[in-house]
């Protein structure tokens, strides 16, 4: 009897090692998949060649030496002057706080609208310039793969707390849940990492953190209110919603971009869930998010999934749009023709039209 069942047990191991192997290659499997239709449009674009493309990684396909140069860069970006005109935000000390001004001044344009991927995607690759340009730095911006680690984020290379981490958890403090989730692993100060010393100065204005942050002197979140980076990571909504099998979902079962984006962007979509993984603030805060260097992690794991939809039907899904003007559907109709200015952070003002390809407009890149 104990035989029997001590097989049973090994068989059972080997069919969820089996299960999971499977699962951890899907998204990627259909990144694979979509990568001729990329390559024919990349053969064609007047702005991208072979010669100079870019391939974006996930942080655990990244080198210990490229981890390294790439947070030499952001701690750049939080050690330089800001640039904006004096009097537009008291609470913006650094090159870093400019993209966060950005990101808050536009929150109620960009999310739930025609807008959300392609402002996000210039935006992304608008910090990935200033890297390379301000910063000295010569990768490429990394992506956090939420299914990959969606057992035990902390755990994971990017949030373990190591030298070649985006730093770790926030100290475990008591704290109560907030509505996206119970009170995870963390809730105070970031204290191991690169970013342990980091001042968060601006926000919060829409926060979902407990305890509460203090708050700005400003109704906007604009002034200065100098703190401490907070996380509340934990496996809750990672294990829920942002699994490899979700995410392949999300992209296969989504056969127009109305329907895709309303599932990354809606109640337990990818989007969100990722999000308030980090949690606390300013990551748990809609408008401030930027705050904490993870987030352009996040939203290139966004892109990417973006990417690797556009990918299953290249020619169908290059220059799609669904959704209005303003968050909860206020505004008109969203329209290719509309533009993206984030002047603050990229000097170019494009139409989404231009926007729309990895491999055209501004943009040369593709994941691996």
């Amino acid at each position: 009897m104990i035989h029997l069942y001590r097989g049973i047990v090994f068989l059972a191991s080997l069919f969820l090692l089996f299960c999971t192997q499977i699962s951890a290659d899907a998204v990627s499997d259909l990144q694979d998949k979509g990568r001729a239709a990329w390559n024919a449009q990349l053969a064609k674009s007047k702005t991208c060649t072979a010669a100079n493309l870019k391939v974006r990684k996930e942080w655990g396909n990244v080198t210990v030496a490229d981890r390294k140069a790439y947070i030499k860069a952001v701690l750049c970006l939080f050690n330089s002057p800001s640039k904006l005109p004096a009097g537009v935000a008291d609470g913006a000390k650094n090159r870093y706080d400019d993209f966060v001004l950005t990101h808050i001044q536009q929150t109620l344009h960009i999310h739930g609208t025609g807008s959300f991927f392609s402002w996000h995607r210039y935006f992304t690759w608008a910090y990935e310039e200033a890297l390379r340009n301000e910063c000295g730095y010569n990768g490429t911006q990394p992506y956090w793969d939420w299914g990959r680690w969606a057992a035990d984020p902390e755990s994971s290379p990017i949030f373990d707390g190591s030298d070649t981490s985006m730093s770790g958890n926030g100290q475990k403090i008591e704290h109560a849940a907030t509505s996206p989730s119970p009170a995870q692993n963390g809730g105070g100060c970031v204290q191991t990492g690169p970013f342990k010393n980091i001042t968060v100065n601006l926000g919060p204005v829409s926060p979902l953190a407990d305890p509460a942050p203090p708050k700005n002197p400003l109704s906007s979140g604009l002034g200065y209110n100098p703190r401490c980076l907070r996380r509340d990571l934990g496996p809750y909504l990672t294990t829920r919603y942002t699994t490899t099998a979700q995410i392949a979902a999300e992209i296969t079962n989504s056969k127009t971009i109305g329907t895709f984006q309303d599932i990354v962007q809606g109640k337990n979509g990818t989007h969100g869930s990722a999000h308030f993984t980090i949690g606390s603030d300013p990551g748990g805060d809609f408008f401030t998010s930027p705050g904490d260097p993870a987030f352009f992690l996040l939203h290139a794991m966004v892109d990417r999934v973006w990417y690797i939809w556009q990918g299953q039907c290249l020619e169908d899904r290059t220059q799609v749009i669904a959704g209005q003007t303003n968050m909860f559907g206020g505004g008109v109709i969203s329209k290719l023709t509309d533009t993206i200015n984030i002047t603050e952070v990229a000097k170019e003002v494009y139409p989404m039209s231009d926007l729309m390809s990895t491999v055209g407009g501004p943009f040369c890149y593709v994941y691996e």
